[in-house]
Order: structure tokens, then sequence, then C-alpha cells
């Protein structure tokens, strides 16, 4: 048996592993939103907030310790450190008004890109055939965002159910591919 043959079952056991693994994280993940979408925002919030706690912890100590820096720039090591300790402490006080705050902030940050992406397609009519569709795209796309701007929080938790159903279906897709993944010798689709 060479090397190319024993190799190709392992192969196809990996990805088949990878692939079953990915969709049942996914699938777990994407219910967990679906089902209890404030629980799962409330958890991305202290994982975020976590995230700020440490930084703000590793900034503020490699202020203190480093012998690399000096200067203003470990003053500004300290100060970033200790503001990011007291945010990640805020964060934590209220995770619900955390996720609502970072709800808000995704709602607002897709408002914006899709005014800008309306506007990127109308600069873009001289250049096609056809002006409807990148007109159509355009007034659509602005709307979009207009609309979102004006209520970024409800943008921000649709957008994170819409996040829940995707992985959802992506997970039970790549549960399957799992099962039907046959590698090379059997020409299954990956």
């Amino acid at each position: 048996m060479t090397l190319k043959q024993n190799f190709a079952p392992r192969a196809t056991n990996a990805i088949r592993i990878a692939l079953g693994t990915s969709g049942v994280i996914a699938l777990i993940a994407g219910l967990i939103i679906v089902i209890w979408p404030d629980k799962s925002a409330m958890a991305i919030a202290a994982v975020f907030a976590v995230y700020i706690l440490l930084s703000g912890l590793i900034y503020a100590a490699s202020g203190i310790f480093s012998k690399y820096i000096g200067g203003w720039a470990r003053v500004g090591h300290i100060i970033l450190g200790v503001l990011l300790v007291i945010a990640g402490i805020v964060m934590f006080s209220s995770l619900g008004m955390t996720a609502a705050s970072l709800g808000i902030l995704l709602g607002i940050l897709v408002g914006i890109t899709w005014i800008f992406e309306g506007v990127a397609a109308f600069s873009t009519t001289p250049l096609t055939r056809s002006k409807f569709w990148p007109v159509l795209f355009g007034v659509f796309s602005i709307l979009a965002g207009i609309i979102l701007l004006l209520s970024p929080l409800f943008a921000g938790l649709f957008i994170f159910w819409m996040l829940g159903i995707t992985l959802v279906i992506q997970g039970i897709i790549n549960i399957v591919r799992a099962f039907t993944f046959h590698g090379a010798q059997g020409r299954s689709e990956f």
C-alpha cells in the first residue's frame, strides 16, 4: 500500500470529523441564539466584558512591569489598562445593558455600511449597461440603512437572530456533509 493510498482514508475521516464537529458546534450555537436570544446576547456581552477586562490588566501590567517601554508609553499603557479595567467592570455590572449597547452599535454599523453601499452602487451606474439594477440596489440599500439607523437596537436584535438561524442551517448542512463525504474515491462533493 502506497503512502497516498494509506493517507486517503485518514484524510477523508479527518474531513468528516471536521465537518461534523463544526456542524454540531454551529447547530448548538445557532439553537442557543434562536431559543434564548436574550441569554445568549448576555453571554456574548460577558465574553466581551472578560476580553476588555483582561486587555486592561495586560496593558496595565505591561506598563508597570515592561523593561522595554518607558516614559509616556509606559504612562499610556497604564492609563489605557486602568480605563479598560473600569470599562470591563462597568460592562459586568449590567450585562443586559452591555448586550443592548452592542446590539445598538451593530445596528448602527450595518446601517452606515448599507448607506455607503447604496451610494457606491450609484457611482457604478455609468459603468453598467443596465442602469436599473444598480439604481434599485442603491435605493434599497440606502433606505434599509436609514431604517436601521432609525431603530438600531431592533436591527441589532434582528441581525443577531438571523445569525442564529444561519448557524442552525449551516450546522445541519455540515453534519449532512460529514455523513455523505466520501473523499477522492467516491467523488462526493466537498
